[in-house]
């Protein structure tokens, strides 16, 4: 009798075991950030320019440690809160919110003569808007700082030619 209730015992420890493994991978599996990322969301009808491929890796760990100076927010040069302040505590694999949940509208800004004129927090309203005003600064100062054109800032070099 005794040695079933070890046995027992010892079976469902294993069984408990081998479930938080499974449990404990998945939701590693689910917090990691892939190499590269396509700028592709849903929320947009149309594309109108060619898909970003963005290479979150490269920014992350590459960019980050030949120019620690750019990088001195670490994931919060890209991430931030509300207010514009970064989230200097995130790490690779946390959970961070979708740009859409603030920059709501998926567009550009209108530009030309006819547009409205807009506030900055106006313009940043617009999802397409936001991320350029984000990459397109970084891009800039990257440039600035070391005397070169390497980072792109115009739409050709980050936006492949769209795919008919």
């Amino acid at each position: 009798m005794e040695v079933m209730k070890k046995k027992s015992l010892l079976l469902s420890a294993a069984i408990g075991g081998l479930i938080t493994l499974f449990l404990a991978a998945g939701l590693y599996a689910a917090s990691e950030v892939p190499d590269v990322i396509e700028m592709k969301n849903p929320a947009y009808k149309e594309h109108k320019k060619g898909i970003v491929n963005f290479t979150h890796k490269k920014h992350s760990e590459e960019y980050a440690k030949k120019d620690p100076d750019l990088y001195k927010n670490g994931c919060g040069e890209c991430h931030h809160d509300k207010d514009n302040k970064p989230l200097t505590s995130l790490k690779a694999g946390d959970d961070v919110q979708s740009c859409m949940e603030c920059h709501k509208k998926p567009a550009e800004r209108p530009k030309g003569k006819n547009a409205p004129k807009l506030t900055k927090k106006q313009k940043l309203e617009y999802h397409a808007e936001a991320l350029h005003y984000n990459c397109k600064g970084c891009h800039k100062k990257f440039n600035k700082k070391h005397k070169t054109k390497a980072a792109p800032t115009t739409c050709t070099k980050c936006h492949p030619k769209k795919k008919k």
